[in-house]
């Protein structure tokens, strides 16, 4: 995944920064408690892909 990239999506539902975990090959929003999947090296960023983080 490419950081720069990263470092200019937003969470859709919060409108926040997303944080890339590097090891579940994630992006998680910490404001919505939300990690959206990336897959084949694309971010699925709708909000009903987001699965929700416990916490």
């Amino acid at each position: 995944m490419n950081e720069k990239l990263i470092n200019n999506l937003a969470c859709p539902v919060t409108n926040t920064k997303l944080e890339w975990d590097k090891t579940s090959n994630r992006l998680i929003s910490r404001e919505a408690k939300l990690a959206y999947p990336i897959q084949n090296g694309i971010p699925v960023l709708l909000p009903e892909a987001g699965e929700k983080l416990e916490g």
